[in-house]
Parts: C-alpha cells; structure tokens; sequence
C-alpha cells in the first residue's frame, strides 16, 4: 500500500460539485471558491502539478434565468452555456491573483471513448502540466446529449458525472492523489441526514461489493451522490491513485486536508495489482455497447486461466458492435465480469457462436484471429 505523504504526492486532481461551490440560495458562493482557489495556489508554489474538475455551470446558467426544473435536454444546455463561462472567470481571476494561469478544458464522453481523442487529451493536459498551468476540467454539458444513455440497455457511457470523469483524469494522468469535496465529510455506513447514528467510515483499503453498496443517490442540485463516488474511487484506486473524499464547505478544508480525520481515505492498490494505462482504457474510460454471454467454461476460463475468450464459450451477443469496440463479458446469469477489445463485428460473432476456433475461416471466409477476444486486451472487473 502507497504510503499517502504530501512529501512524495506529485499531482493532484481536485473535483468540486455543484452543492459545494454555492450557497443554499442557489448563488455561487464566492468567499468558498476563492478560499479552494487560495489553498491550491499554495500547493501549486509548493511544486505540485493540479488539476481541477468544477461542475456547476448548469446550476450558475439556470439561476441567471430563474428556471428551476431542468426536464429538457436542451435548456439543461443552453443553462450550461450560460454558465460556464462565468464559472470559468471565477477561476481565471482568482488564480490571476497567484500569477498562476488557468485553461480551460470542455469534454464529452468521446474525448475517452475514442482511443486517439483520450491519447491526445493525454498529450494536451501533459503539456499544460509541464509549462504550470491548471486545466479547469468540466463535462461540456452543452453539447452532451443524455439522450445517448438511454440508446439501449447495454450502453455504458464512459461518464455521465464528473466525479467519474476527475477519476477519469486522474487515471488517465497517473495523478498520485484526487481530491473530491462534497456536502458530507465523506463515506458513512448509511444516510447520516437521515440517520444520526450512522458510522463515519474514515479509511477504505478495498472497494468492495460491500463498500459499493453504501452509496447513496444524489443530493438535490447535484447529479453524482456517494454512489458515482464510490464508482470514482474504485476507478482511481485501481489506477494506482488514493482518494480524500471530505466536506467543501467545512471551513479552510483544504489547508487541513492531509491533517482532518473529518474524510474518507481511499487507499491505492497494491502497486503489482495496478492496470496498465491500456486496460485502464478498456475498464472504465470507453463507452460499452456490446454484451457478451459466455457459459460456465468459458468464464472459469477466463477469470482463473487469464484465457483468451474463444467462440466455442459464447451463448449470445447482445447489440450491434463492430471489430474494435469495447464490449461487456457477462454470465449466464447476466452478470458482467470482464470487458474487452472485440475482435469480430457482432454479425459475425453471431456466425461463429458456439463453434471451435478451427470452423472460423469456414464459416466466414476469413480469419483474423482464434479468439473472439484475445487475453491481452480482457480486463477483470
């Protein structure tokens, strides 16, 4: 387990949510976002490379226009374009006052689904990074659709939250530490507004099915909760990242981050047990829409042998993919246990399905590989 020292924390991801960037009344609270943006100018002198995931331009748009209920796609979009250049001036200037400058990044669920566009996302904020620059990091809500969510049953959209895209950005960054600030102190045994007696939960060594099951839907305003939370950490700490999860409207909670025990402590697996930058990809950064059924054989296979997935174990395919798609690998049951890189389009799958690897050129006319899916590109879940 790494060891959690400021001393030795290179980079830091820091994500803000709608709730605690503003006040009861709706308004952006300026006293609190400009006491975040002090405390990370300190460790940005102090050499550390930061990056800044911000919801609320949604929030800052709809208050500017006094609407209250966001049903529409398309007035969520336009609030989002009203208010994200507010939010991103807020920024600008306070960090202005630290001589550090600011960039902004605007990102939707291609910039990670599609593997040249979150190489290159990769090369952008590495250089930024180099040259001392923070990237002010939103979903670029103005152009997102959550029509494509509900597109099918088996679709999984690489985000649709930014407490997944900081975890995102910090796997994709290799950052050392990311930082969620929320409107509770961090991860409890159950709803402590609803239950006074719910246990603080102060550090985390595994996300488990266990863990992941006290994850609570999202408080009004917001779109994440402790659920995508929780979904974050597991993101980060497989990628070799800790995780703090505290409350952003305690008050200098940044300057005490590293010293409260008032936060949820999410420690990084064991370095041996990390994904590969690749796999990281495939697990958690690609939007899914393929499903696999695989029998008995071919799951034990897989998850105990570290197997290729071959057509003689598939029962089904689910949806419509093509060759180099991210797709889901599920049990007879429908429980998904592994993704990966399809080697076929979901047609010809259909064709091979049930049948030995030698019959492939037979039945297709070609042959590309043995395996539907090869080991090297399945990821365990």
């Amino acid at each position: 387990m790494k060891k959690i020292d400021l001393q030795t924390i290179k980079r830091i991801v820091f994500k803000f949510g709608t709730n605690v960037l503003r006040n009861n009344d709706g308004y952006i609270s300026l006293a609190r976002i400009y006491s975040f943006i002090e405390a990370i100018a300190k460790f940005h002198k102090m050499g550390k490379e930061v990056l800044i995931v911000t919801s609320g331009a949604v929030g800052l748009g709809a208050k500017k226009i006094n609407v209250k209920e966001l049903n529409e796609v398309a007035l969520k979009q336009a609030c989002a374009a009203i208010g994200q250049s507010h939010l991103m001036s807020i920024y600008e200037d306070g960090f202005s006052k630290f001589d550090i400058v600011t960039a902004q990044i605007l990102l939707t669920e291609k910039d990670f689904s599609n593997r040249r566009r979150y190489l290159n996302l990769h090369s952008t904020l590495s250089m930024l990074l180099k040259y001392k620059v923070i990237p002010i990091i939103n979903e670029n809500d103005t152009v997102s659709s959550d029509e494509l969510k509900q597109l099918h049953d088996i679709t999984q959209i690489s985000f649709s939250d930014n407490d997944k895209l900081s975890a995102l950005v910090a796997s994709d960054l290799d950052a050392d530490l990311l930082i969620i600030l929320s409107d509770v102190n961090g991860l409890y045994d159950d709803n402590p507004k609803t239950n006074p007696n719910a246990k603080f939960i102060h550090e985390v060594f595994e996300v488990t099915k266990e863990i992941e099951n006290l994850g609570l839907d999202a408080s009004k305003g917001g779109r994440g909760g402790m659920k995508t939370k929780l979904q974050a950490a597991k993101i980060a700490t497989r990628s070799g990242c800790a995780l703090f999860i505290a409350n952003g409207k305690k008050t200098d909670v940044l300057d005490n981050i590293f010293e409260t025990k008032e936060k949820t402590i999410f420690y990084p697996v064991e370095e041996n047990n990390e994904l590969s930058v690749k796999k990281r990809w495939i697990a958690y950064a690609s939007t899914i829409i393929g499903k696999l059924i695989v029998n008995a054989g071919a799951k034990n296979a897989v998850l105990k042998k570290e197997s290729s997935l071959l057509p003689i174990g598939i029962i089904k395919a689910i949806n419509n993919f093509k060759k180099g798609d991210i797709v889901s690998i599920a049990d007879e049951n429908g429980i998904e246990f592994a993704r990966g890189i399809i080697n076929y389009n979901s047609d010809d799958v259909r064709k091979i399905i049930g049948h030995h690897s030698d019959d492939i050129l037979k039945i297709l006319g070609y042959k590309n590989y043995d395996a539907v899916i090869t080991r090297d590109h399945i990821v365990l879940l």
